[in-house]
């Protein structure tokens, strides 16, 4: 395990960098810094759904649980250049996750408005910021060699979450939100 942090506040970063895993320094904005500072973002948002005074589901409190863990992994493999985290079989499993959830959903027929119950609305706004999240990694990806699993995880990911949205209406017994072109 890496260092145990004693002191909060070290003062290394009052100039407006930050250090990586690696110990080397870059600045607060930094590609890199934007890519795994969103991933820590989203994580936090699933911490906020799990915190719903609304108890979740098993499944779904397990899968976010396990989500939560993966990107931990996905901060650090960001974080610390030239490490691999994520791999094909975390794709995999949330590709299987996802099928298990959306087999017990009706078929969509309209554009899904974010909403419902309170659970839901938040898988929406997590699932937008996993979108920005892939958004800063496929930006990274431009500029610095970065693990291809990392890009189809957050993909996948904000894939599930919508799934998820949808699975915690139909279980609260709420309509889902449809968008209706209104002029």
């Amino acid at each position: 395990m890496g260092n145990r942090l004693s002191k909060i506040y070290t003062r290394t970063g009052d100039d407006g960098s930050t250090g990586l895993g690696d110990g080397s320094r870059v600045a607060k904005d930094d590609l890199r810094v934007e890519a795994y500072g969103t991933v820590d973002e989203l994580n936090s948002l699933l911490g906020l759904l799990l915190a719903s005074e609304e108890e979740l589901s098993t499944d779904i409190e397990d899968c976010l649980v396990r989500i939560q863990h993966q990107l931990f992994d996905l901060g650090g493999e960001l974080c610390i250049p030239g490490t691999t985290a994520i791999t094909a079989e975390a794709v995999q499993g949330l590709e299987s996750t996802l099928d298990a959830f959306n087999a017990d959903l009706p078929p969509l027929k309209d554009f899904v408005l974010p909403g419902g119950i309170h659970e839901a609305a938040v898988c929406h706004v997590a699932r937008a910021v996993c979108r920005r999240a892939e958004r800063r990694v496929c930006t990274l990806a431009r500029e610095e060699n970065i693990n291809d699993n990392a890009l189809k995880f957050l993909n996948r990911l904000s894939d599930l979450l919508f799934v998820l949205a949808r699975t915690l209406n139909r279980q609260a017994g709420e309509d889902e939100p449809l968008w209706g072109h209104r002029q």
